[in-house]
């Protein structure tokens, strides 16, 4: 039996085993990486870096994402950040914007605004500096979204619910459900589209979403009362007894751990907590999992095939962690390369070291296993 166009190509170039249920990377291998590539897109605004960014991240989805249904949410994510760079320059051109400037590209009418609304333009002068840096800030969330993107195009949820701590399922439950929403809609909208044009009906204008959005919006709901309906059979919410020492303990130590956690990540992600911030990070994880473990006392559920982490899986998520790692490193010592300059504008250079440092991203590329029939149809089995 001959194999799949894109498992034939995967495997020619890459020499990657097929993915099979046994091997399959686990979801937070994914997810440890696309977070990796997106830590490194906020710490730059450099387009030529951002755009190696989408490229690597793109190169890794396809040639490593199944035929799944949330595989397929990949170009959606693209297409809402270039939305995102649309919008921020569109309130740049008729809101204003701090960044002064002296090239000035057009003038629009200015609506005049009472006193207390100081500090607030509609209309005025745009200038290119003020159009450039709303690109360049733009690029940046965009470049974020298409990273998280990738992680939910190769990463199937519902081995991510497993790969949670007992004391998270309830949580992660509900966040994997709402993940799991998005890439089924899109598949539908696909779906529904696909249809009409056999059809010969047409596919746009405000009549064609209106006839489309309905049965989207039913099968969502018919999706919603089945996972409902799963989610009682299997006792949902039913915990375990614990004496309340232990669960005041528990709730101390995760939610300090959380807040180290995000005191931490922000000291490393801002310029001015460098210092503070890995200290911090690392006492918060510890405080972290630590509540985590014991409330995982209070879960009564079992896991069905847990997730093991190979090698293989390592090497993806540290990839990420070193792309991350990498990026930091060089916006404390060479600023001007990572954030080009806007006032006034210049042209931006493209850093050696670290654009070596974002190919590293492109590992899962090599290591992780290419994508299957059998593996496809695994993950249809798991949702």
């Amino acid at each position: 039996m001959n194999a799949s166009p894109r498992t034939a190509r995967s495997g020619r170039a890459l020499r990657a085993p097929l993915a099979t249920r046994s091997n399959a990377l686990p979801a937070g291998a994914w997810w440890l990486w696309a977070l990796g590539l997106a830590t490194a897109a906020s710490r730059t605004s450099n387009p030529l870096l951002l755009g190696l960014l989408v490229g690597v991240a793109g190169y890794v989805v396809a040639v490593r994402r199944t035929d799944a249904p949330w595989a397929r949410s990949y170009g959606a994510f693209i297409r809402i950040g270039l939305f995102v760079v649309g919008v921020r320059l569109l309130f740049s051109v008729f809101l204003g914007s701090p960044i002064p400037g002296t090239h000035t590209v057009f003038t629009l009418p200015e609506v005049p605004l009472p006193d207390w609304a100081q500090g607030v333009r509609i209309g005025g002068r745009v200038t290119a500096e003020q159009m450039l840096f709303a690109l360049y800030d733009g690029a940046k969330l965009a470049t974020l979204l298409i990273c998280i993107g990738a992680a939910n195009s190769l990463a199937n949820p519902a081995r991510l619910l497993k790969s949670l701590p007992g004391a998270l399922y309830e949580a992660g439950v509900a966040v994997v459900v709402a993940m799991t929403f998005a890439p089924n809609m899109v598949a539908d909208v696909v779906r529904l589209r696909t249809a009409r044009r056999l059809r010969g009906r047409p596919t746009g204008g405000i009549k064609a979403v209106l006839q489309i959005g309905l049965p989207v919006l039913e099968g969502a709901l018919e999706r919603s009362v089945a996972v409902a309906a799963s989610m009682d059979a299997r006792g949902y919410g039913r915990t375990a007894q614990v004496p309340p020492a232990v669960r005041r303990t528990t709730n101390i130590l995760t939610l300090g751990g959380l807040l180290g956690v995000c005191a931490g990540t922000y000291g490393l992600l801002a310029t001015q907590g460098a210092v503070y911030g890995l200290p911090l990070l690392l006492a918060g994880l510890v405080a972290a999992m630590t509540g985590l473990r014991l409330g995982g006392a209070r879960s009564v559920r079992t896991r069905y095939r847990p997730d093991r982490w190979g090698a293989r899986a390592w090497l993806v998520a540290g990839s990420g962690a070193v792309v991350a790692a990498a990026m930091i490193w060089a916006g404390s010592a060479d600023t001007a390369a990572l954030h080009p300059g806007v006032v006034p504008p210049t042209a931006p250079v493209f850093p050696l070291w670290p654009a070596a440092a974002v190919l590293i991203g492109l590992l899962p590329a090599a290591v992780a296993p290419a994508p299957s029939v059998v593996a496809a149809a695994d993950s249809e089995e798991d949702q």
